[in-house]
């Protein structure tokens, strides 16, 4: 899927800097407080789901990503995967290439990883539910560019810097321009966009345009 590269000119903004990451840090902990206190229910039944699913896995699916200034964080989701996964994946050398050529996804269809609870999981997006956690610990936001793994930190390049120069977020610019649908290099552009643009404003515009397409099921596997 093609997507119009956007240009990186900044929008007016109405608050100063420091403000504005005040106020996206009260939003930040207050929503995901308040989030995981009232889905708390959802919680325990999505981790029943997976422990039927598969007995031997963990609930939760933690992986290192590349945060806020190049830290390395824990991104925490709900299992949507075979305990033994990235063995099954690797053991594939063809399937693995695949993987990697297509900008680090697999079609539903062909992946060997993914469970019946764990592709419903993706449908609806409750995996990412629990990065709840990660944003009340300050090291992720509401909206955000995506956080990477290592690996992808190379189709960056020199944009790197500015890209891992915000928090990382549960959803983003990317997130509402496509998601699984654009790859690389497009998504590089979509979530520079972010970052040369944030403002609360934008944020609010994408949360509410994030919950459209999650009813909707659009771009997510």
């Amino acid at each position: 899927m093609s997507v119009n590269r956007p240009q990186y000119k900044s929008e007016t903004r109405t608050l100063p800097l420091s403000l504005q990451a005040a106020a996206k840090r009260i939003i930040d902990v207050l929503c995901s407080l308040a989030g995981i206190i009232f889905l708390l229910p959802v919680f325990m039944l999505v981790a029943l789901l997976i422990k039927i699913s598969d007995p031997k896995g963990t609930v939760f699916f933690k992986q290192k990503r590349i945060g806020h200034k190049g830290n390395t964080f824990s991104i925490i989701k709900f299992r949507s995967m075979l305990h033994d996964a990235e063995q099954r994946l690797r053991a594939d050398p063809v399937l693995y290439k695949k993987y990697i050529d297509n900008s680090y996804k697999l079609d539903p269809s062909e992946d060997p990883r993914v469970t019946k609870i764990g592709s419903f999981l993706r449908k609806t997006s409750l995996d990412e539910l629990p990065q709840l956690i990660n944003v009340l610990k300050g090291e992720m936001s509401l909206v955000g560019p995506r956080p990477i793994v290592r690996d992808e930190l190379k189709e960056y390049g020199e944009k790197a810097v500015p890209f891992l120069s915000v928090k990382p977020g549960v959803t983003g610019y990317w997130q509402v321009s496509g998601r699984s649908d654009v790859g690389y290099p497009e998504r590089v552009d979509l979530e520079l966009f972010y970052v040369y643009n944030q403002s609360v404003w934008l944020d609010l515009k994408i949360l509410y345009r994030t919950v459209i397409i999650v009813l909707l099921r659009k771009g997510a596997y």
